[in-house]
């Protein structure tokens, strides 16, 4: 199933699941019990899938990026995190620092991947690796957008700081059930920017594979359901690139999922 969240002309704002081109509400709770309604819903705007909990972000898990890098492929997956501020809709702009100013902003498209709960309403936490994808709800496309001026030269040897400003994390423009996506590391992806590809692999490259994630991001840690992991970054960035290739006002940046879709967001600097 695709599931959108959307605002209607009224500003009321709920999940729908795409069926034959029509968008129909859903009632109950996404990450519990809930139907999708015969009542056929006007999406006025397509919103991010969902409001996270919490978003888990994976560094250097695809091994060309890590070359790409010059680091050396980790022993345990370099985790940072995202604040729930940083994420943006699909179809709204990406907004350049300029109060806390970057000259460094950087593309990623990555696969997101959306915690729900076990087979039995389980809580994930301390989820072995062979039962890992039965607490996933679904996966959407994300952009782990990077100011790598603050995250490398500015950041205190931390990386938040650079992943963290507002419009930083765009997600969509749908989630897509697990169901429909048996294996999530045999996903081509791709990022589009201004027309031309510049990131263009497959989820099959990571080091540590979306079931090895789990596992270890819930090892004695609780991932409530609304969690969102961002699952790491193929190389073709526009840091690694000579000259660098950094983010400007007027830029239009595409991530594409096989069997996800497209998010597409325009580049604006943000208001003086």
């Amino acid at each position: 199933m695709q599931i959108i969240r959307f605002e209607d002309s009224t500003g009321q704002t709920g999940f729908a699941a795409l069926q034959n081109g029509a968008a129909f509400e859903i009632e109950g709770d996404i990450f519990g019990a809930h139907r999708v309604s015969e009542r056929e819903v006007g999406a006025h705007r397509v919103l991010a899938p969902l409001l996270p909990s919490t978003i888990l972000c994976i560094g250097l898990n695809y091994r060309r990026h890590a070359e790409e890098s010059g680091a050396k492929v980790p022993q345990f997956p370099v985790v940072f995190m995202k604040p729930p501020s940083s994420v943006q809709s699909p179809g709204e702009p990406i907004l350049l620092p300029t109060h806390l100013a970057s000259a460094e902003v950087d593309y990623e498209c990555e696969l997101a991947v959306v915690i729900g709960r076990g087979p039995d309403g389980e809580i994930c936490k301390n989820v072995s690796r062979d039962r890992a994808l039965d607490y996933v709800l679904g996966y959407t496309c994300a952009n782990d957008v990077s100011a790598r001026d603050w995250q490398i030269k500015r950041g205190g040897g931390q990386w938040c700081r650079g992943k963290s400003f507002d419009t930083f994390c765009p997600l969509g423009p749908v989630l897509v059930t697990r169901d429909e996506i048996p294996n999530p590391n045999a996903l081509a992806i791709k990022t589009i920017l201004n027309g031309e590809t510049v990131q263009d692999w497959n989820t099959n490259d990571m080091i540590f594979d979306v079931p090895s994630l789990i596992e270890f991001l819930s090892g004695s840690t609780t991932l409530p359901p609304g969690t969102v992991i961002l699952t790491g970054t193929p190389h073709g960035v526009g840091m690694a690139r000579q000259p660098p290739l950094w983010l400007k006002d007027g830029d239009r940046v595409t991530v594409e999922i096989e069997g996800i879709g497209s998010l597409t967001n325009s580049v604006q600097n943000e208001a003086a």
